[in-house]
């Protein structure tokens, strides 16, 4: 199949894999206090502040989706893999109600965050909570103590990840002590791979994976996070709002450092050092779009991601997977890479 047949296919593979893990999902957040649980449904995206049924969206699915396919690609059934995607779910929004209020961000996916929504304090409960949940149904699994090691280390990661992160948002935009983008790439990989490694990994262990498997699907994941960011940070930029869900030149009008930017004031073209001037203004972000891309930040980003792509390749390469549930892998990287693009 061409790039296009297997991305338009890809959401198939994500709405199969989040039908799989609802169920599973929904009877394990329904242990937890009957408040603490209605911030959960409603960081999932399934009630409304109140508790009233919502249709909002609850994401892609993606971390799940790495978990069943994990297992499947051990050659085990899907449901071998729900409670590790779960687990990865459950951690993956525990982080996402902290990085908001960490982050300041007042809304997601076109609602209000959850600590806008109920409370700072409330909302870093329910992510406490989210997170002993992800534990207890790591614990409680058949490979328990394996399988929370490999949770125990991605959240290692993930915390690693969000502190560089916090610390290169004060960083300057020129000068020796300006962000690299290979450390944006480490920050990348602990913050957003780290989780999709150890999703793909979780599965494939609950699969029945020997470790060289169980490893090769980790590192794949991580190389995947890094791919999946970058070009989360070109639809931030120039990716269409009716499409993605945000806001037109959002990331540029918050000055993020996103990887094109980041890419473009550390390339050779003259325009690099406009750009960095035109940075500390109140330039606006259009024309700061037009500078990043005459300077080679689309294109470099673009890049950097078909790099990564390449590397899952290399990763995966000789790896013994289920060859069905290899073309639903590739599927869905297509798909999350080349998205709305």
């Amino acid at each position: 199949m061409t790039a296009l047949t297997t991305a338009l296919a890809a959401p198939e593979v994500l709405d199969r894999c989040r039908a799989l893990v609802r169920p599973a999902l929904e009877e394990t957040v329904g242990r937890l206090h009957p408040w603490v649980g209605e911030m959960a449904g409603y960081a999932f995206g399934w009630c409304e502040v109140g508790g009233a049924p919502a249709v909002a969206s609850g994401g892609k699915g993606l971390r799940q989706t790495l978990a069943v396919l994990g297992a499947e690609a051990a050659g085990a059934p899907g449901r071998t893999g729900v409670p590790a995607a779960v687990a990865a779910e459950l951690v993956h929004v525990f982080s996402l109600l902290h990085d908001d209020i960490m982050d300041g961000d007042a809304a997601r996916r076109g609602r209000p965050s959850v600590w806008k929504a109920y409370g700072t304090g409330p909302a870093v409960l329910a992510g406490d909570a989210l997170f002993a949940l992800a534990v207890q149904t790591l614990a409680a699994s058949p490979a328990g103590p394996e399988a929370v090691r490999l949770l125990s280390v991605a959240l290692g990661d993930l915390v690693h990840g969000q502190a560089d992160d916090l610390l290169l948002a004060a960083r300057p935009w020129a000068g020796p002590d300006r962000v690299r983008p290979g450390e944006y790439r480490t920050t990348a990989e602990h913050k957003t791979g780290a989780l999709l490694g150890c999703a793909a990994a979780l599965g494939a262990l609950l699969g029945g994976a020997p470790p060289a498997v169980v490893a090769a699907l980790d590192r794949a994941g991580r190389h995947l996070g890094i791919a999946f960011q970058v070009v989360d940070d070109v639809l931030g930029i120039w990716g269409d709002p009716a499409v993605t869900g945000k806001p037109v030149h959002g990331d540029l009008r918050e000055r993020k450092k996103t990887f094109p930017v980041l890419a473009a004031l550390d390339g050779p073209s003259p325009a690099a050092g406009r750009l960095a001037a035109l940075l500390e203004s109140d330039t606006e972000p259009a024309q700061l779009a037009a500078l990043i891309e005459e300077a080679g930040g689309l294109a470099e980003a673009l890049a950097e991601a078909r790099r990564h792509i390449v590397a899952v390749e290399t990763v995966l390469d000789g790896v013994p997977l289920d060859p069905a549930t290899e073309r639903e892998l590739w599927s869905l990287l297509d798909f999350l890479v080349c998205r709305d693009l």
